[in-house]
């Protein structure tokens, strides 16, 4: 009986070394918070054409290229007749919403007087229309707004 009598308050005695520290449910989502880059997406804005690729860096690549490549042909040399001949590249401020709409702004320098802005605005907002549906990018599968500058090549025929 003594036997029985020590075992079962060795039990119940050593069922604290058992017992672990719950951790405050504040302080894990603290860390986890600072743990996050914010300022990085873990999936670039994509196409059904690039889904494909595994590597995110080609998939990167691969929508950068083809947004590049349907601005270049939706702003072919016949839309862009009323440009100045020293305008040969333009940066397209992209931005892909979480609710995967685009909005294309141009960009210009501070002290750029030669150009006409608004006329160049008005042209890219007219031609830049339809384009392919775009997938916006991920934060930890959450979709997310995302902005970058896309320099676009006018190819100019003479």
């Amino acid at each position: 009986m003594k036997k029985v009598l020590f075992f079962l308050a060795l039990a119940l005695t050593s069922c604290s070394y058992f017992e672990k520290q719950v951790p405050n449910e504040q302080e894990l989502l603290d860390k986890e918070l600072q743990a996050i880059n914010w300022n990085q997406v873990d999936e670039y804005p994509s196409i059904a054409a690039c889904e494909k690729l595994t590597d995110a860096n080609q998939r990167k690549q691969c929508f950068f290229e083809f947004l590049s490549a349907t601005i270049q042909e939706k702003l072919n040399p016949d839309s862009l007749v009323v440009l100045p001949p020293a305008l040969d590249t333009i940066e397209v401020k992209v931005t892909v919403n979480p609710d995967a709409t685009l909005v294309l702004e141009p960009q210009f320098s501070q002290d750029s007087t030669v150009y006409d802005k608004k006329k160049i605005d008005s042209i890219l907002r007219t031609r830049l229309t339809d384009l392919p549906k775009i997938n916006p990018a991920l934060k930890r599968g959450i979709p997310v707004k995302s902005q970058f500058i896309l320099p676009v090549i006018l190819r100019r025929e003479n």
